[in-house]
């Protein structure tokens, strides 16, 4: 585990103008102070409303490009010593629906970022991921698979350069655009909240949660490893009701390609796994890994499986309340 020194580092964030490239560049220049933060994103009026809107720091640098586009990537990260790798295709129905376009930009923009990465000679890359992508059902959690796979063996392609590879995986986070909040926000008013189904779980985090726990991440990376969270779970009725209580429930059916329950670290992984007080690290099954290097972790017991219906943490709806601001 190399040490970073935050403000000598240049770091690059794909897909910077996002809810989550926002919360990190606030957190990063508020705390970390880098000597340089690249924002990459293709749409230029993001960009000019984010700079607008309170990211005209001195350090900061917004770069137009497209992470389908490795010339362009490659001019973007000379110099860059850290990747955040948070561009992609999100919205489930729009995957399903332009299936070649989610292929080009989290499978194909994935492997430009690994290749580019280590031409550049970046020092570290962490992925963002997802728990839709284990066991994926949907072309958003199969292409996010893809996406891991081929970020964990950058390491191999890396071999030995400096530059290593790493992802998180978390869950659904509280308010984000695609979030089922702000749908039940909106739906409030009409006295009528839409669920497809009364028995889905789903894991729940605040941005600035996940955001913090990138930055850990990439602190403690060796390169090779999957980090999850351990966050609470609620049941989709209990959030409904903690959202408005006063509203009646319509069950409309479980969409295509949508699960009634999560998971974040599936049988087959557990066993290549453990736990490091409030996180799981996934090792790769290479011949290049060693896991003395994550020696202070504790095995998983057999046909262990991390899923928000089993979950050992739940939110209550006061907490779920303060959680989004409602409260």
């Amino acid at each position: 585990m190399s040490t970073i020194c935050w403000q000598e580092s240049v770091i690059l964030i794909t897909g910077g103008t996002g809810s989550f490239g926002k919360k990190c560049a606030n957190i990063l220049l508020k705390e970390y102070h880098p000597k340089k933060l690249i924002i990459f994103s293709r749409d230029e009026l993001k960009q000019h409303e984010m700079r607008t809107g309170g990211f005209d720091h001195p350090s900061m640098r917004y770069f137009i490009g497209d992470i389908r586009d490795r010339d362009r990537l490659r001019r973007a990260m000379y110099g860059v010593d850290i990747v955040i790798h948070a561009a992609a295709m999100k919205q489930v129905p729009a995957c399903e629906y332009n299936p070649s376009e989610a292929v080009l930009t989290n499978v194909t923009g994935a492997q430009n970022v690994v290749d580019t990465a280590i031409d550049c000679g970046v020092h570290k890359v962490l992925g963002l991921s997802t728990d839709k992508a284990v066991n994926p059902v949907n072309l958003y959690g199969a292409t996010k698979l893809c996406e891991e796979k081929l970020l964990i063996q950058g390491n191999s392609y890396a071999g030995l350069r400096d530059t290593r590879f790493s992802c998180t995986r978390y869950g659904n986070v509280l308010g984000s655009r695609g979030s089922v909040i702000p749908l039940f926000r909106q739906q409030r008013a009409s006295g009528k909240l839409t669920v497809t189904d009364q028995r889905m779980t789903r894991f729940w985090l605040t941005l600035e949660q996940g955001v913090r726990f990138v930055l850990r991440a990439i602190e403690q990376m060796h390169g090779g490893e999957l980090f999850i969270p351990r966050i609470p779970s609620m049941r989709i009725m209990d959030l409904a009701k903690a959202i408005a209580p006063e509203c009646k429930i319509e069950i409309t059916g479980i969409r295509p390609g949508e699960k009634l329950h999560e998971v974040m670290v599936s049988r087959d992984e557990a066993r290549h796994a453990v736990l490091a007080g409030d996180k799981y690290v996934i090792f790769p099954e290479y011949h290049w890994w060693s896991t003395d290097r994550w020696a202070e972790g504790k095995p998983l017991p057999d046909n262990f499986e991390y899923n928000s219906d089993q979950n050992d943490v739940w939110v209550t709806a006061d907490e779920l309340l303060r959680m989004v601001g409602d409260k």
